[in-house]
């Protein structure tokens, strides 16, 4: 099967600093997490609590397709239930 992400819901982890967002293999379900430090480029961006969620949001949205890029050749090196995603691996 072929990695998908037909539903376009995302939200920001606190926890890891990360915004999460899922895909499918078939009837698989794929999480992902792509880091702060992937969508900011800033310190004083990261920095900004209060605002750091909504920055990350934006600029995942605007970077959906090459995100999803991304995810789907960190999936094809080896199949797992979970992926991080640095910015490494927009380089």
């Amino acid at each position: 099967m072929t990695l998908t992400f037909p539903n376009p819901s995302r939200s920001f982890d606190e926890v890891r600093n990360a915004v999460r967002f899922m895909g499918h293999d078939g009837m698989f379900q794929i999480r992902f997490f792509i880091e702060v430090g992937a969508l900011t480029r800033s310190d004083a961006a990261k920095r900004e609590a209060g605002a750091l969620e909504a920055k990350c949001l934006s600029a995942f949205d605007a970077l959906r397709p090459s995100i999803y890029d991304v995810a789907r050749e960190a999936y094809s090196h080896g199949r797992r239930d979970s992926y991080t995603l640095t910015a490494a691996d927009f380089r």
